[in-house]
């Protein structure tokens, strides 16, 4: 595979190879590099591919609570995190879907929460040095009378969920403390505290 990229005339793809496609894509791209001072260098990088995601910061004015899940993650384990169970803002993968609906399904799957109103705030590249995936951020209040399941994720996707009801106060501590590490929830928790949304 050779082509230029639509963005850039800096970069050419020579080469792509398929590394793994199992439960994602691990490409290898081999490419040429133009530099600022115009020299041409040659590279190679590997990129996984997942698709792009939604996360939504559940909250809940009058309590002055956000809903959290808690759930194992391997990566987590294997880096070191003592028993890979995160603290999360609910998210998921968008698959066929529109951000916007996707992230209601995530928030209903995981949280049994049905949202009548969410707001997009933003999206980011989450690791763009070796993930493709784009992370779209939403916000939504919720209400006792949203609660339409217990939540708790898809057994057959290997989800085991447990949903939280958190005071944002102490959101906020638990990633002063270091109990809550997740970025994708640190980034909503931050906006939310610098745009006065709880």
């Amino acid at each position: 595979m050779s082509a230029t990229l639509p963005a850039t005339d800096r970069v050419v793809i020579d080469k792509v190879e398929t590394l793994s496609d199992d439960w994602y894509v691990l490409r290898k791209y081999h490419i040429r590099y133009r530099r600022k001072d115009g020299s041409e260098q040659r590279l190679t990088r590997e990129a996984y591919d997942r698709g792009n995601g939604a996360v939504i910061l559940l909250y809940n004015r009058a309590r002055k609570s956000v809903i959290l899940t808690r759930q194992f993650r391997l990566p987590a384990l294997a880096s070191g995190h003592p028993d890979g169970m995160l603290l999360e803002a609910p998210a998921g993968l968008l698959d066929a879907d529109d951000p916007e609906s996707a992230i209601r399904r995530e928030a209903e799957e995981e949280t049994g929460f049905r949202v009548a109103k969410v707001e997009k705030l933003f999206a980011a590249y989450m690791s763009p040095g070796s993930v493709t995936e784009q992370l779209h951020f939403f916000a939504a209040a919720y209400e006792d009378a949203d609660k339409v399941s217990a939540g708790g994720g898809h057994a057959g996707e290997g989800e085991d969920i447990e949903v939280l009801e958190v005071p944002f106060a102490e959101a906020l501590k638990m990633v002063e403390d270091g109990r809550l590490i997740d970025a994708k929830t640190i980034l909503l928790l931050s906006y939310a505290r610098l745009k006065g949304i709880i």
